[in-house]
Order: structure tokens, then sequence, then C-alpha cells
């Protein structure tokens, strides 16, 4: 037998605290190796390891003892071992026999599928953001009608009580279901789409268990008042829709279709899963471009036109969905408050001209937006490990914040409304729009007399969509004046921080843009613009969004077709230009803050700066483990119990080759598989392909959706006489891994390992007479962190 490396996805230390490190296989600690003294590398079997390990020369880099990173991340709000996509195609002759077996009609049936996976993830997820927002309309409704009820009795303190027990309820409901039932579906789930679709996999992060409690409990936590969106949890939902249809259905809750077994791959799924993501904004902002927009500017890491094409029929489809339902819901068909609409603000081209102040203006609230998201996303970092600590002593823990966060929520919402003066209705209204009792209305009656509203009730008394309505709104300059303004926009934001790391579904576009709604009508109305102060709050919430997310394209479609004016575009993106660069002077966007806090394992754009003074030998953990191309039984066996590598190079021996070459990478399901298939021989000679095929369909070597659970080599039962037996390697080595010179830059390895979307990348030494692969890189081998951790010493000075 021969040797492997294991594979090393990263481990940045998730939050709050140090995530245990798991008992390590017996391998040597990690010795990297100088470009200017390469190490000559040798293959071992496990029981010489020991000895091995002392014979390896010292780097000439000095490197600290041992590295601190673990194969662990944070998922939701739980810590759980995460892996690497297989996102290339395995060019064995398992697959190139399979491929060849196919006619014409079935690779068409495969192209037709993938447009058909299209549309149903389009059509499903549409439905799911129907049913999510007709939810969230009558629950809200329902409650809010209740408590007016007893405020027009004068039971004011009763209302309160109500208020707050209905909140408490619903967000302790939703609290109780992510804690015991999915905890992967607690936040946003945006950063674990963004890692997801880089190349990190995590069992339980698009999980159907994760797709139902992210559902249910975002309809209960934004019904609960707080200060959150259903518009983050929309885009992980249309990830998990996707993610499930492209693994045929659920094998654990008995839904399985095997007429879409063509997707058993990471590739195809990761297209459906972009798709998926694209779709969930659609559902949230009724926003087709900008969902194809947003998972081209912030989700994907790898795009191409085919894909476009795709994500534009994925949106299109649900964008059609949402607007035939929406439809039905105006005869009274969903519920006394179901309306079906969504965010959807037409403020008809109110914009005509405007003049060089009102431009000022505009560049001043960009650049107060780019300060004050980039405090922000520092607030959401900081807040976030904190909640961390809590999150981390159990699920009892995670509901009690919940509650409390969400009492703190009502106290502000009913406190401070109650403490807003009463404004007289403006006379030129119609009679019965002011005040108005219920949900819907820009003048709350509040506990005011007849013919006076509550201003700051208008904004907290009610749902958040409606608020952000109410802000948008043209023509009622005189609606919200100063203290208004700025006491709501300070209770949103900081709701809007405490709020975000609690153990519910929640999104960040919503407290984001009301924050920037009701700033943005502030600095409107100090600055004294000719401009109406609705469209400064639709400046404002661009200016806030550039601010925090760092998205600019996207953005400013999906605020286009949010209010529907054209005229608006040149304010729109000049605030997000001036909001972005300023921003970006302080840290990155809030999503990238998160991903990388949450220790997953993200490969950047541009290599590290530390990477420029390496190359790749230097971060290599040795021995590397290899097996024979035809290798015994037992050694296979007993090397996968042995470690977690996932991949392992096959080297060509004598007799088959009259010296050590690479013959290819082998993967560990596909080891298992094979076994599982017993075909074994007696003594070491090659079957080739045709005795797998014989035993083996090309679908047993798909990979197990996140809802299924692969064979474990204890799993396999193998006799004594077998673990004595022989089996053949060829059919499923991979016979053209990408393999890179030791001495090659360790950055120039990072770009291609990254672009090519790799898992394994063997490295190779540049001169003959050496073992033929020196070890492998891995994901784990380009986190930054990885290597100052390797060596902290050099790389500071």
């Amino acid at each position: 037998m021969a040797m492997a490396k294991r594979e090393k996805t990263l481990a940045v230390r998730p939050v709050p605290a140090p995530v245990p490190v798991p008992e390590a296989p017996p391998t040597p600690s990690a010795t990297p190796v100088s470009a200017t003294a390469p190490t000559s590398a040798r293959s071992v079997r496990w029981g010489d390891l020991e000895d091995a390990a002392g014979g390896l020369e010292r780097p000439l880099l000095r490197q600290r003892g041992s590295n601190t990173t673990s194969q662990m991340a944070v998922v939701g709000t739980n810590v759980c071992p995460i892996e690497s996509l297989d996102l290339r195609i395995v060019e064995n002759d398992v697959y190139k026999q399979d491929w060849r077996s196919r006619g014409r009609i079935q690779i068409f049936q495969y192209q037709v599928l993938k447009w058909l996976m299209a549309l149903l993830v389009g059509s499903f997820v549409g439905l799911v953001g129907f049913f999510n927002n007709i939810a969230v309309e009558n629950i809200a409704g329902y409650k809010l009608l209740l408590t007016s009820n007893l405020m027009r009795q004068n039971r004011n303190l009763g209302a309160f009580l109500l208020y707050m027990a209905c909140n408490a309820v619903l967000a302790g409901s939703a609290a109780a279901i992510c804690a015991y039932l999915a905890p992967a579906a607690a936040g946003s789930g945006i950063p674990e789409v963004k890692a997801y679709l880089n190349g990190v996999d995590a069992h339980s992060i698009l999980a159907p268990s994760t797709l139902f409690v992210k559902i249910i409990g975002s309809i209960l936590g934004v019904s609960a008042g707080f200060m959150l969106g259903k518009e983050g949890p929309m885009v992980h939902t249309g990830a998990c829709v996707a993610a499930m249809l492209a693994q045929g259905g659920s094998r654990k809750y008995g839904l399985t279709w095997n007429w879409i077994r063509y997707f058993k791959n990471d590739l195809d799924r990761r297209d459906l899963i972009t798709c998926g993501a694209a779709a969930g904004v659609t559902a949230a902002f009724r926003a087709p471009v900008g969902g194809v927009l947003f998972a081209l500017e912030e989700a994907t890491t790898w795009w191409r036109s085919a894909l476009l094409w795709r994500t534009f029929s994925t949106t299109a489809m649900s964008a059609i969905v949402l607007r035939s339902l929406i439809e039905y819901c105006r005869s009274g068909n969903c519920g006394l408050f179901g309306k079906g609409g969504l965010i959807m603000f037409d403020v008809s081209s109110r914009v005509t001209t405007y003049t060089a102040t009102d431009i000022a203006a505009v560049i001043l609230l960009g650049i107060l937006g780019g300060l004050l998201g980039a405090l922000f996303n520092h607030f959401v970092d900081q807040i976030l490990r904190r909640y961390g600590v809590i999150n981390e002593k159990g699920a009892p823990y995670k509901i009690l914040m919940t509650v409390f966060i969400s009492l703190v929520t009502s106290c502000c919402s009913f406190g401070l409304s109650s403490l807003s003066p009463c404004v007289p209705c403006p006379p030129e209204l119609a009679p019965g729009k002011c005040p108005t009792i219920g949900r819907n209305g820009n003048y709350k009656k509040f506990w005011c007399p007849a013919g006076h509203y509550n201003a700051l009730a208008s904004l907290f008394f009610n749902t958040n969509d409606d608020a952000i309505r109410n802000l948008f709104s043209g023509g009622t300059d005189s609606e919200f004046g100063v203290y208004t303004l700025l006491t709501f926009f300070i209770g949103v934001y900081t709701l809007g921080l405490i709020t975000y790391g609690v153990a519910v579904p929640s999104g960040l576009f919503i407290p984001v843009i009301l924050s920037g709604a009701s700033f943005g009508r502030l600095v409107g109305k100090i600055f004294g613009s000719g401009l109406d102060t609705g469209l400064f709050a639709i400046v404002g919430a661009a200016s806030f969004l550039g601010g925090t997310m760092r998205m600019t394209v996207s953005v400013c479609v999906i605020l286009l077709e949010l209010t529907n004016d054209l005229l608006l575009l040149p304010l729109i993106m000049l605030v997000l230009l001036v909001s972005k660069t300023v921003a970006d002077c302080f840290n990155k966007g809030v999503y990238e803050q998160i991903v990388r806090m949450k220790g997953l394992p993200f490969l950047e754009v541009h290599a590290d700066a530390c990477m420029r003074s390496l190359v790749a030998s230097d971060v290599l953990s040795g021995p590397v483990i290899t097996f024979s191309s035809v290798e015994r039984v037992g050694s296979v066996v007993n090397t996968l119990r042995r470690t977690g590598h996932n991949g392992f190079p096959v080297i060509e021996e004598e007799p088959f080759a009259p010296a050590p070459e690479l013959c290819g990478l082998v993967l560990r399901s596909h080891l298992i598989v094979l076994l599982n298939g017993r075909t074994f021989t007696r003594a070491p000679v090659k079957t080739g392909a045709a005795e797998v095929f014989r035993k083996l369909k090309p679908f047993d070597f798909a990979k197990v959706g996140s809802s299924g659970k692969a064979m474990e080599v204890d799993e396999l039962r193998l006799t004594e006489e077998e673990m004595d037996m022989y089996v053949d390697l060829h059919p499923i080595t991979n016979r053209s891994p990408y393999t890179v010179l030791e001495n090659m830059s360790l950055a120039k390895a990072a770009v291609l390992f990254r672009d090519l979307g790799l898992r394994h990348m063997c490295v190779v030494p540049r001169t003959p007479g050496r073992p033929p692969v020196l070890g492998i890189l891995t994901r784990h081998d380009f986190m930054p962190e990885y290597i100052r951790g390797l060596f902290e010493n050099v790389l500071r000075e």
C-alpha cells in the first residue's frame, strides 16, 4: 500500500469560542518544505509512519509547532464538520464508459431536464414566497387588529401586554423549532449559500429539515415584530428547494425521484442551487432581473453564459407564479389581510429634474451611508461573537435569548410610540384616510384622539413592509417630523443589530432598508432639498445597502424594480458608488465578514499577500499517503479506517510500470463503493472496467445529497479471506488529475485552484529520481490563517 493526505477543509476559528479540534489520525505533524531546500518525500505504509516522520528534513522557514485550525465551522448557530465539493468531472474509466453508452436520446433528455429543473425550481420558490408573504400578512394583521381593538376601548395596558405576549410566543416558537429541529436554519443563510457556491459543503446547509424550519421560522419571526426580514431566508430557501430537487428528493422522508438521477453530482447541483438563490431574491422582492444580478454579483463564484440563461428562466418563472397568485388574492381569497403583495412601491416618476444642490445632498447621503454601513458591519461582527457564547450553551439559552430580544423589541415599538406626540391629520386628506386603525395606513391612530395620528406608531406599530411603504410614499413631506425620523432611525439601527444573531431565520435587507430610508428622509428634511422626501428615503436605503452589503449593480436594479421608476437610476447609481467606496476603506461587506467569522473556508478572488513569498511545497503536510494501482483489500480498508482523507494519489508500480509514476487520483467514496462491489482477485492483476460494470452501475458512484448518508467503511462486511485479496483501482482512478510543480508560487497555485473549482491538487517534483507525487494541496492549504499558523514569525517580519 502506499499513502494519502487528509483533505483539510479549513477551519477558521468559529465564533466565539475555540471549537474543539477532533482527534487527529495517527500522522506526523505537518512539515512544510522551503523552495530553496525541498525535502524528499517518500511513500510509506501506516506501520512505518513514526520512523518516516523522524527522517524528514527541517525546513529553512521557521514554523510554529502545531496548527490550531480544524475542519469545523459555524452553520446557522451550531458548529459542524465541513467538507469540499467535487466540482470537477472525475474522468475515470467508469465515467468514460457511462458516457460512451449513452445515445442521443439520453443526452437530449439530460439537456431538457436541466431546463425543466430550472423552471421547477422557479415555480416552487415562487409558491413558497407567496405562502410566506400571505402567512405573515394574516398573522401580523390579526395581531395588530386585536391590539388596536383593545386600545379603542382605552385598555392600553391590556393592549400592550397582548402585543408583547403575542410577539414573545411567536418568537419563542420560531427559536424552538430552529434550536431543536434545524439549527442550520437560523440566521440569514446567505453566508452559508455563498460558501456552498464557493465549494464548501456541510451536511445540514441544504437539508430538507433546514428548508422546512427556514420557511416556518421565517414566518413566525417576521410576524413576531422582529426588526428583520424574510429576504435573506428566501435566498436560503431557494437554495434548499433547488438542492432537494437536484438530489432526487429525500430518502429520509421517503420522497425520491429516480428520473432526475442525472443530477447526482456537485457540478449540476451547484448550477441549480445558483438558480434557486436567484429565485429567492425574485420571490422576496419580485425583482427577476435583480435576482439574476444578485447571483452573479454576490452569491456564486463561477459564472458562465449558459448558467445566465438558466438563471434568468428560473427567475422569470418565479415572477410569473408570483404575479398570477397576487392577482388571485385581489379578489379576497387569501384571508382578511392577505393581499399577496411583496415590497412593491410604485413611486410613479416623481422625479423630473434635480439641481446641483440635490446632487450634493445625494453625495452627502452616500458618504454618511458608507460610514454608518461600515459601522453597522463592525457591530454585527462583535455582537455575533458574543451571541455565539450563549448559543454554545444549548437550545434553552437560544430560546431564552430570542424571547428576551422579542420583549425588548415590543417595549421599544410600543413604548417609543407612546412617547410620540399626537399630530393633527392633514386637512387635505379624504375622510377615513386619517387616522387609520388596524394594520394598513400611513396615519396610525394608536391612542390619539379623533382627528389626530401618531407618527412613530405609523412606523413602529406596523409590519416592516408597511413601514417601508410609509417611508417611501411620496407627497408626505409633513407626515414625519425630524424628531420622529431621528427616533425611528436610532431605534431601527439598534434593534437591527441586536436582533441579527438570535436563533431564528433572519435577514438583513429589511433592517438596513428601514435604517437607510428613515435616515434618507431625515437628511432630506434637514438639507431642505427640493426633492420629495420619499425619494430621499429610497436613495438613503440604497446608500445603506451599498455601505453594508457592498453590492452595487444588483441593489440598483432591485430598487428600480421595486419602485418602478427609471428616472431614479442616476441618483441610485451615484449614491451606491459613493457609499461602497467609503465603506470599503474600513472593512468588508457584511456577508464576507460573517463567512470569515463562521470559519467557512472561502476562497477569495485574489490570493493573500502571505502566499507570494511561498511555493507549493512549503505548505504540504507529509508524508503523503498513496495507493498502488492494484492494492491489497486489507491495506485499503485499514487506511480508510485510520484516516479521514477524501483523495488518494494512485501510483503505478512494477510490474505495471518500469518505474513508479503517478497514475491518477481516487476518491474515498469511490473506493468504498468499489469495495462493496467486491471486484476482488486472488493475485495482483488488472481486471479492467468490464468487471466493475458487471457488478456495479455508474449511478452507484453518484454522490449522495444532503438528505442522504453515504456508506461508511465500517459498514463493509468483508471476510478475512477477502481482506487478503487484491482490488484493481484503475477503473475508478481519475487519470488526469490537476498537478503543479513543487516550486510553483503558492499565490499562482491558489488562483488556479479557485478558478478551476478544484478539491485536490497534486504537487509533483521538478527533478527525476524522486517519488512521483510529493503531496496534495486542498482548500485548507490556501487559507491565510493556516499559512500564518505555519510561518508566523517569518510572515510577521
